[in-house]
């Protein structure tokens, strides 16, 4: 098992001139500090627009400065949105190359489509085509890392001439790739493809276990045709957490930060109206968050590792046992440039999957 931390950047107001400045520093100081005390991943994910929810619209900047405080932690996007009007895809390949170059290639290549309204409306992508969007776009990017010359493409929705992208990755043939996951339909596409699941929603132990069985039946199975050149047989689930030796003092403190970013997403992806500049997140929250099933007296599932230290252990443990029943281990795949075919598997570890606490 391996651990990570998830910073979002959420922000709610009110706000002052130097908010989003300390925001930022702090965030900083504290992923300092978890490098020197072992924690394996750090992620960010890039959102636009999602007012207090979510200040992370340039992650590939943040996780730039992320790469020159630390040394060993790994640095993932969480995800980068491929549709090509959030990001031209030779972009894409660029800033990944040349952040895995800065950090001495320790990136990890998280990828998704984005599913808010405000987003999608705001760079104009249609909601009926972006999961086509999203697959031509990974497919070009893996191609980029790897082709000297890229040797161009002509999609739908994804085109581009015979170019040299460059820099390349330090990571050979390229970072490990992901895709999000919200729904056990896109756990399936993402074995399918090769490419590690990051999962955002929170869930139990039992859940877990047929999340991951899912994901590694597909990833084993003769359907996965990576969509990179390497396979990356990795699931990570996001969960709260929260330890102090008093579990009360635990729970109260991770409350309204938990509760609070559940209904963010909630908000920017369904039950809300975002009015830009003047929608107040916070209060809202505060106003609607016992209808919402967000109450403090509501708060905590069971198996969440949030409380004491020996709490944290029992569920992490719990969720481990149950997560792990598959003992066959997915191998590495490469494929040639040209013809595309996918080569036999060799016997490489692959991490089961990780935990990442929400900031």
């Amino acid at each position: 098992m391996k651990f990570g931390l998830l910073y979002g950047a959420q922000l709610p107001r009110p706000w002052t001139q130097d908010s989003e400045h300390r925001l930022f520093k702090d965030m900083l100081d504290e992923i300092e500090l978890a490098d020197r005390l072992g924690f394996d991943h750090v992620w960010c994910p890039e959102h636009h627009f999602l007012e207090e929810y979510s200040h992370m619209s340039a992650p590939e900047v943040f996780l730039g400065a992320v790469s020159q405080r630390t040394s060993r932690i790994r640095i993932g996007h969480a995800v980068a949105l491929m549709p090509p009007r959030f990001n031209p895809t030779a972009r894409v390949a660029e800033r990944i190359a040349t952040l895995d170059l800065l950090s001495g290639g320790r990136v990890d290549f998280g990828t998704g489509e984005s599913t808010t309204p405000t987003e999608l409306g705001g760079f104009g992508v249609e909601r009926s085509g972006k999961r086509d969007q999203w697959a031509e776009a990974v497919d070009a990017v893996a191609r980029m890392f790897v082709e000297e010359p890229f040797a161009g493409c002509e999609g739908k929705y994804v085109s581009a001439p015979v170019r040299n992208v460059l820099p390349k990755p330090r990571q050979k043939p390229h970072p490990p790739m992901w895709m999000a996951c919200g729904n056990r339909d896109a756990i399936r596409i993402a074995a399918a493809k090769g490419l590690g699941a990051l999962n955002f929603s929170f869930f139990g132990p039992a859940e877990t276990k047929t999340w991951v069985d899912a994901y590694y039946s597909g990833i084993e199975s003769a359907d996965c045709v990576p969509a990179g050149f390497a396979v990356n047989a990795q699931i990570a689930a996001t969960i709260p957490m929260f330890c102090h030796q008093d579990e009360t003092t635990a729970v109260e403190r991770a409350v309204d930060g938990v509760q609070f970013f559940n209904f963010g997403l909630g908000f920017y992806a369904g039950f809300g109206t975002a009015a830009p500049g003047r929608t107040r997140l916070w209060e809202e929250f505060q106003r609607d968050r016992d209808q919402r099933g967000m109450g403090r007296s509501s708060f905590g599932k069971p198996g969440m590792p949030l409380g004491n230290p020996a709490r944290g252990r029992w569920a992490l443990r719990a969720r481990y046992a149950t997560s792990c029943g598959c003992t066959r281990r997915p191998g590495w795949t490469r494929r040639s440039s040209s013809s595309r075919a996918v080569a036999p598997r060799t016997s490489t570890s692959a991490s089961r999957w990780s935990s990442s606490p929400t900031r």
